[in-house]
């Protein structure tokens, strides 16, 4: 059973197979999430989806914490390893086994900037399995065919988080149909509510993931679930 809590944005805690996983933290500088102890966030890894503030902010500050080890693209790694922050690159396309369990880097379809302004290079989203459960945190992107390649190369997803704010990613209208690409029927979403561009309809969210048959899950900031 993996245990999943959400720290608001993008941001989420994730507990398997005795491992804690932390993905695109921005927690200090978003003001819905002042109750969440930073301090008290335990991590093995980051994972980071791409390099924008909003999915990074507090990267650095949970690593050196915790000594946990940063999974991103190449680009991103590299600019952490000048910070003396050690990570494990990747790119799109590629899979590696951790003690955790085989993350796949797949596409995201959105761009990357890191803070000081440095290239951020590709996004991306990950596909996680182990013993457990499979999964795919799509970071931000938009709708794409893309997705549709996820059944064929990765075991069949338990769950998927997806972003549904509109704008800046996929509005939950189109992460309805992502969802049917990716053949997962449990979604959880993220990346909306924040700032005002993202704002959404919570009741019509759910109802458009309802009317096609499957589960939208809108957790409250610091709540958690078990899956």
């Amino acid at each position: 059973m993996i245990k999943l809590t959400y720290l608001g944005q993008s941001c989420f805690h994730l507990n398997t197979q005795g491992f804690n996983l932390i993905f695109d933290p921005m927690i200090s500088t978003n003001p819905l999430a002042s109750k969440i102890d930073i301090s008290a966030l335990k991590a093995d890894y980051i994972m980071l989806s791409h390099g924008h503030g909003d999915h990074v902010a507090d990267a650095e500050t949970l690593s050196l914490q915790n000594n946990a080890k940063i999974i991103s693209n190449f680009e991103v790694v590299s600019w952490y390893e000048q910070k003396g922050i050690s990570g494990h690159p990747m790119n799109l396309g590629g899979k590696y086994k951790f003690d955790f369990g085989t993350v796949k880097y797949v596409q995201a379809v959105h761009s990357s900037m890191l803070p000081d302004g440095s290239y951020g290079g590709a996004s991306g989203g990950f596909v996680i399995w182990n013993e457990e459960k499979s999964f795919y945190f799509a970071g931000d992107t938009a709708l794409t065919l893309d997705m549709k390649i996820i059944p064929m190369i990765c075991p069949t997803l338990d769950f998927a988080i997806l972003p549904i704010g509109d704008n800046f990613t996929m509005g939950y209208e189109d992460a309805v149909i992502a969802a049917e690409f990716i053949q997962c029927d449990k979604i959880i979403g993220c990346h909306y509510d924040t700032f005002g561009y993202i704002k959404i309809d919570h009741e019509a969210a759910i109802r458009e993931f309802k009317n096609a048959g499957k589960e939208l899950i809108l957790l409250d900031i610091g709540q958690s679930i078990d899956i």
